[in-house]
C-alpha cells in the first residue's frame, strides 16, 4: 500500500499528494506536545490535576486553581510554546536556505544581535523610575532589527564564491561573542535596576511572562509561521542547488531574502520575550528530519512541534529541579544542545575528509 494518497479540490482545482505516514507522525507529535502542555500547567508547588485544569478552562475551577493556572502558569507555558515554535522554525529555514546543518539562530549570531538591541532598548528607554518610556510592543521590532543586522553581516562576510558551511559557523560564532560583549557593556553602563532583567535575555528564560506578552507574540509568531509554510516549496528547490532552482523558475536571491526576513522575525520575537534560549533551532530541525524526512512542507510543522516541546519541558525542569529556586530554561537546552553541536561538527568534518 502506497504511503501517498492523491487529493484534488474539484475537477480542475489544485491537487497534492497526502503523505499518510507523515500525517500520523505529526498527529503523534501533536499529542505529545499537548501532554507536555498539560503537565507543565499541572506541576509545580501547587499540584493541579488534568481534570481540574479542564475545569479551569471551562470556568468551573476552584479559586486557587483559577489563580495558579490563569495568572501564573498559562502565560508562561504559552510563551514557552510560542518561543519553541519560533526558534525551531527559524532554524529549519536557515538550514534550508544555506544548505548547512550547522546553521541555527544562536550558533551563527542572530540571537546575539537580537539580544543587543533588546538590552539597548531597555537601557535607552528606561526612565528614572525604572519604567519604560515607550510601549513594550516595540520590543519585538527592536529585536527583529538586531537579528536582521546580525543575519546580514554573517551572510555577507561568509560569502566567497558561495557559502562555506565552516566559514559560516566560524564567522557566526565570532559575531555571537562580539554581541555578548556589547550586551555586557550595555548592562554595565545602563541603569543598575535593568542589569538583572537584561541578564535574563542572555541566559534565556520565560519566567515572569505576562498575558500582554502573549497577545503580542501570538500574532507575530502565527503570521510568520504561515509565511514559513508558504516558503516550503522554494526551500525544497534551494536544497537542489542554485543552478537547478534557477532553471526551474525560482528567483534564488529573492527567495533567500524572504526566508532571511521570516527567520529573523521569528528569532526577534522569541528573543524579545524569552532571551537567547540556545540550540533549539539546531536540534529541533535535525530531530524532525530524522523522523519524517527533509521535505519542508512537513519538516517545518514537525520542527515547530518538537521545538515547542523542548522549551516547555526545559522550563518545567527549571521550575521543579531546584524548587523554590528557578533555573532558566536556556541552561537545559544548552546542556543538551552544546554536545549535539560538537557531534555535528565532527560529523561534518568527517564528510569533508
Amino acid at each position: 500500500m502506497s504511503r501517498f494518497k492523491p487529493v484534488r479540490f474539484g475537477q480542475k482545482g489544485p491537487s497534492f499528494l497526502f503523505d499518510i505516514r507523515t500525517a500520523i507522525s505529526l498527529g503523534m507529535a501533536l499529542l505529545i506536545v499537548i501532554g507536555a502542555f498539560l503537565v507543565s500547567l499541572g506541576l509545580g508547588e501547587v499540584w493541579v490535576s488534568p481534570f481540574d485544569i479542564v475545569k479551569v478552562f471551562l470556568g468551573m475551577g476552584e479559586p486557587l486553581n483559577e489563580l495558579v493556572i490563569r495568572e501564573f502558569r498559562l502565560p508562561r507555558v504559552l510563551i514557552a510554546l510560542l518561543v519553541g515554535i519560533a526558534l525551531a522554525v527559524a532554524g529549519a529555514l536557515l538550514q534550508g536556505m544555506v544548505r548547512n546543518p550547522l546553521a541555527s539562530p544562536d550558533v551563527i549570531g542572530i540571537s546575539g544581535g537580537a539580544s543587543v538591541f533588546v538590552v539597548g532598548f531597555l537601557v535607552l528607554f528606561s526612565d528614572s523610575n525604572g519604567a519604560l518610556s515607550v510601549s513594550i510592543q516595540w520590543l519585538p521590532v527592536a529585536a527583529f532589527l538586531g537579528a536582521l543586522i546580525a543575519a546580514v553581516l554573517v551572510y555577507v562576510f561568509s560569502w566567497k564564491n558561495g557559502l562555506s558551511p565552516i566559514r559560516l559557523v566560524l564567522i557566526g560564532i565570532g559575531l555571537s561573542l562580539f554581541a555578548n560583549a556589547v550586551t555586557t557593556m550595555l548592562m554595565l553602563v545602563g541603569p543598575i535596576y535593568r542589569a538583572s532583567q537584561a541578564n535574563i535575555w542572555i541566559t534565556g528564560s520565560v519566567n515572569g511572562s505576562t498575558w500582554s506578552q502573549v497577545w503580542i507574540l501570538l500574532p507575530w509568531v502565527s503570521l510568520l509561521f504561515l509565511a514559513a509554510l508558504l516558503m516550503a516549496r522554494h526551500l525544497n528547490l534551494l536544497e537542489l542547488g542554485d543552478d537547478i532552482s534557477t532553471s526551474m523558475g525560482s528567483i534564488v536571491s529573492k527567495q533567500r531574502i524572504l526566508i532571511l526576513l521570516i527567520s529573523t522575525g521569528l528569532v526577534g520575537g522569541s528573543v524579545a520575550f524569552a532571551g537567547g534560549i540556545g540550540f533549539v533551532g539546531l536540534m529541533a530541525p535535525h530531530l524532525a528530519r530524522k523522523l519524517i524526512g527533509s521535505s519542508f512542507g512537513s519538516l517545518i510543522p514537525m520542527s515547530a512541534l518538537i521545538g515547542a516541546g523542548l522549551v516547555m519541558l526545559a522550563d518545567l525542569m527549571g521550575r521543579l529541579i531546584a524548587a523554590p529556586l528557578e533555573i532558566p530554561a536556556g541552561v537545559f537546552t544548552a546542556a543538551i544542545g552544546a554536545p549535539y553541536f560538537i557531534y555535528l561538527l565532527f560529523k561534518e568534518r568527517g564528510k569533508k575528509s
